[in-house]
């Protein structure tokens, strides 16, 4: 089954993702940053697609035994059990220096990230979302997770990698007939 990291700073909108797409309030969502310290998955659904999603805690620059510190080991960790990572921005603030350093890291990382700017649901959000092409992640999917607006373009985007890794799985044994 696919794998899909939801990476990004705190309070991007990464749980809220997380509750809409597993169909479960099992993420914590609140506007303090760090309430997420630890990486959770659950199985996931987008339309037709089925997926396992990761949400992890907010990526901090703390690489002591900090809080922080602990955090972005954690966020770590959950990448290396993913097949993708999905970097969430928020475009209301426009991309930060926080969301340029992870980008930096992301890209240097072995793996497919997809982009997407959330919280796309005012016009304040519009100059967030040019902004995130600054990020060299290719092109920003503008969402609203709390309002469900855009998941048909991450839908798109995100049905060549499930379908690829159910081909390079197999056949279900459970399909099979005795």
């Amino acid at each position: 089954m696919f794998r899909l990291a939801i990476i990004g700073r705190p309070n991007v909108g990464k749980s809220t993702l997380f509750n809409k797409l597993t169909g479960k309030k099992l993420a914590i969502v609140d506007n303090r940053p760090g309430i997420t310290r630890d990486w959770q998955s659950s199985k996931a659904f987008l339309y037709e697609l089925e997926f396992e999603l990761i949400d992890t805690a907010g990526l901090e620059e703390s690489f002591n035994d900090s809080i922080e510190g602990r955090m972005r080991k954690q966020t770590e960790s959950a990448l290396g059990h993913a097949d993708a990572a999905m970097m969430m921005v928020d475009a209301r603030d426009g991309i930060t220096p926080m969301d340029r350093h992870f980008a930096d890291w992301l890209r240097g990382q072995n793996i497919p990230v997809i982009l997407v700017a959330n919280k796309c649901d005012t016009k304040a959000a519009r100059s967030g979302i040019y902004e995130a092409y600054e990020l060299g992640l290719g092109e920003p999917v503008p969402m609203s997770a709390e309002h469900g607006h855009g998941f048909s373009d991450l839908h798109e985007i995100l049905k060549p990698y499930v379908e690829k890794a159910a081909k390079d799985a197999g056949p279900d044994p459970a399909d099979e007939d005795d």
